[in-house]
């Protein structure tokens, strides 16, 4: 009897459709890094790696809206708040032969002065403080974020922001963010989102940073 061999196609050789989820198991570190350099940077789907499992999403085109102007928001709340800051985008963070993600957006806050100047990671890097994913909600990309010890992470998943604390190696839900303490983020971004669907992104955008300007926040 003639072995049959497998047939094997490149992931960048894929069709999958926006806004669906491609898990596959048993991926090696080593196979994880060569599927990351034969997709290249320039790419609309995403990646999260951890404990041997691959997943692949494609965003629909509200994903990049939603990401956009969540990214924007936090832009405007460090201005009103003072804070100097470093984003970093859809950066590839990786923990070594353990975990791999690439955020919507992240932030370097308390850490923003290590990473001034920065054309790559560096072994050293610390994570960002602050990673913004939308309509992510698998296990394997909160698995990751564990891993890679982020601190803060926010998640807008269906008209929701859920943000989550790093404590004791697991995520806590929490009603407000440290980086922005007092200001009840999980209502005005919310309605600054679906706002920006009504009005338009810019007229959003003024009208939340006016708001931020009146309140007593």
């Amino acid at each position: 009897m003639t072995a049959v061999s497998p047939v094997v196609k490149p992931v960048s050789q894929m069709r999958i459709t926006p806004g669906s989820t491609v898990n596959i198991q048993d991926i090696s570190w080593e196979e994880f890094e060569s599927i990351l350099q034969e997709l290249g940077e320039k790419r609309s789907l995403r990646v999260a790696y951890s404990k041997s499992t691959l997943e692949i999403m494609v965003p629909l085109p509200e994903h990049e809206k939603s990401k956009d102007l969540i990214s924007d928001i936090v832009k405007i709340l460090l201005k009103i708040a003072g804070k100097s800051y470093e984003p970093f985008g859809s950066t590839t963070f990786k923990r070594e032969n353990i975990a791999g993600v690439e955020p919507d957006a992240c932030f370097y806050i308390q850490n923003y002065q290590r990473m001034i100047g920065r054309r790559k990671l560096e072994p050293n890097d610390p994570p960002p403080d602050l990673a913004i994913e939308t309509d992510v909600t698998s296990k394997t990309t909160l698995d990751a974020y564990v891993a890679i010890a982020v601190p803060e992470l926010w998640i807008y998943d269906s008209k929701k922001l859920r943000i989550y604390l790093l404590r004791d190696g697991h995520y806590i839900e929490s009603d407000n963010s440290p980086n922005f303490p007092n200001i009840p983020l999980t209502q005005i971004i919310v309605a600054t989102v679906e706002r920006a669907w009504q009005v338009g992104t810019v007229q959003a955008l003024k009208e939340f940073e006016g708001a931020l300007e009146r309140s007593s926040f």
